[in-house]
Protein backbone atom coordinates (compact mmCIF):
# COMPACT_ATOMS: atom_id res chain seq x y z
CA UNK A 1 0.00 0.00 0.00
CA UNK A 2 1.48 3.34 -1.06
CA UNK A 3 1.53 6.21 1.37
CA UNK A 4 -0.35 9.26 0.28
CA UNK A 5 1.51 12.51 0.52
CA UNK A 6 -0.19 15.27 2.41
CA UNK A 7 -0.06 18.65 0.69
CA UNK A 8 2.22 21.11 2.46
CA UNK A 9 0.52 23.43 4.89
CA UNK A 10 -0.11 26.60 3.00
CA UNK A 11 0.03 30.09 4.37
CA UNK A 12 -2.75 32.53 3.54
CA UNK A 13 -2.07 34.60 0.45
CA UNK A 14 -0.04 37.66 1.29
CA UNK A 15 1.07 36.40 4.70
CA UNK A 16 4.76 36.65 3.73
CA UNK A 17 4.21 40.27 2.66
CA UNK A 18 2.39 41.05 5.91
CA UNK A 19 5.14 39.42 7.97
CA UNK A 20 7.74 41.48 6.12
CA UNK A 21 5.88 44.74 6.83
CA UNK A 22 5.87 44.04 10.57
CA UNK A 23 9.50 42.87 10.73
CA UNK A 24 10.88 46.37 10.20
CA UNK A 25 12.77 48.33 12.82
CA UNK A 26 9.87 50.75 13.35
CA UNK A 27 7.88 47.95 14.99
CA UNK A 28 10.64 47.40 17.56
CA UNK A 29 11.23 51.08 18.29
CA UNK A 30 7.68 52.44 18.32
CA UNK A 31 8.17 54.17 14.99
CA UNK A 32 5.93 54.69 11.99
CA UNK A 33 5.26 52.54 8.91
CA UNK A 34 3.70 53.87 5.71
CA UNK A 35 2.27 51.69 2.93
CA UNK A 36 0.30 52.61 -0.18
CA UNK A 37 -3.37 51.61 0.05
CA UNK A 38 -3.27 50.04 -3.40
CA UNK A 39 -0.38 47.76 -2.30
CA UNK A 40 -2.25 46.67 0.82
CA UNK A 41 -5.35 45.89 -1.23
CA UNK A 42 -3.35 43.84 -3.74
CA UNK A 43 -1.22 41.94 -1.23
CA UNK A 44 -3.47 41.06 1.72
CA UNK A 45 -6.63 43.15 1.68
CA UNK A 46 -7.58 45.98 3.98
CA UNK A 47 -9.44 43.78 6.49
CA UNK A 48 -6.46 41.46 7.08
CA UNK A 49 -4.09 44.43 7.29
CA UNK A 50 -6.27 46.25 9.81
CA UNK A 51 -6.72 43.04 11.84
CA UNK A 52 -2.94 42.65 12.13
CA UNK A 53 -2.53 46.26 13.21
CA UNK A 54 -5.27 45.80 15.81
CA UNK A 55 -3.80 42.48 17.01
CA UNK A 56 -0.57 44.32 17.76
CA UNK A 57 -2.47 47.13 19.51
CA UNK A 58 -0.99 49.71 17.10
CA UNK A 59 -2.82 52.65 15.52
CA UNK A 60 -3.83 52.83 11.85
CA UNK A 61 -4.44 56.08 9.96
CA UNK A 62 -5.74 56.24 6.40
CA UNK A 63 -4.92 59.16 4.12
CA UNK A 64 -5.97 59.58 0.50
CA UNK A 65 -3.27 57.19 -0.79
CA UNK A 66 -1.51 55.70 2.24
CA UNK A 67 -1.96 53.78 5.43
CA UNK A 68 0.17 55.05 8.29
CA UNK A 69 0.77 52.67 11.18
CA UNK A 70 1.91 54.09 14.50
CA UNK A 71 3.78 51.23 16.14
CA UNK A 72 3.03 52.35 19.67
CA UNK A 73 0.00 51.31 21.72
CA UNK A 74 -0.16 54.65 23.51
CA UNK A 75 -2.63 57.43 22.83
CA UNK A 76 -2.43 59.50 19.64
CA UNK A 77 -3.30 63.20 19.58
CA UNK A 78 -3.98 64.99 16.30
CA UNK A 79 -2.65 68.49 16.87
CA UNK A 80 -3.40 70.17 13.55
Amino acid sequence: MALQRMPPLSRPLGQDWLDQVFRCRAVETGGVIKRQIVDVEEQVGVAAFAAEVQRRNFRLIRTRAHFVIICDPGPVHLLV
